[in-house]
């Protein structure tokens, strides 16, 4: 049976703490693969604007550049509008027929759950992931949702944050490496 996780959000923009994320679900759910899903427009976050999808995805592409077993789902981006779970996980359902499917989440989600759209199909369609935040406790599970908490690398950076710094100016190369700093540098993204 394929284990397949996905792990949606905004990526605006992808940094080490994602990937370090994907890393550690990888070897921690055992998976055949992991999809970085982006969002078109947040459900969450309906008065911010992200960065436009062509640059996000040639951020993704960069940082994902030979990383095996990871690769980038574009359905939200290419739906457009509010990008809903419940959808992506149905195509992937359709897709991967037979798979176990792994969503994974931020811990600040986890309460959130049962106001997600069809919040019960989704309940059984998935088994959701919490990546913990530095020194943060995970919300158990509220029913009828199931999953687990990843044990490995939390890291307390934020894509807001290193918004944040390129406006001020500062570095940001250490946070999401090399190749993402240049393309921003050069886009001028986020200023």
């Amino acid at each position: 049976m394929q284990r397949i996780g996905l792990f949606g959000g905004s990526f605006d923009p992808v940094h080490l703490g994602h990937l370090l994320v994907a890393q550690a679900a990888r070897e921690e759910l055992q998976l055949s693969r992991l999809f970085f899903i982006p969002a078109a427009q947040s459900p969450f976050k309906p008065d911010l604007a992200p960065a436009p999808p062509e640059q996000r995805l040639r951020l993704l592409r960069l940082a994902l550049a030979g990383r095996p077993g990871c690769a980038i789902d574009e359905q939200e981006i290419n739906r457009g509008g509010v990008s809903y779970t419940i959808d992506t996980v149905r195509d992937c359902v359709r897709r991967f027929p037979g798979a176990q499917l792994f969503y994974l989440i931020g811990a600040d989600h986890v309460p959130l759950l049962p106001r997600w759209r069809d919040a019960g199909d989704l309940a059984g369609l998935v088994e959701f992931v919490v990546i913990p935040r530095p020194g943060g406790v995970v919300a158990p599970f509220p029913a009828p949702f199931r999953g687990r908490a990843l044990a490995g690398f939390p890291l307390g950076v934020s894509s807001s944050q290193i918004r944040e710094r390129v406006k001020a100016g500062l570095p940001i190369d250490l946070l999401v490496g090399a190749a993402v700093a240049e393309s921003i540098h050069n886009n001028r993204l986020y200023l």
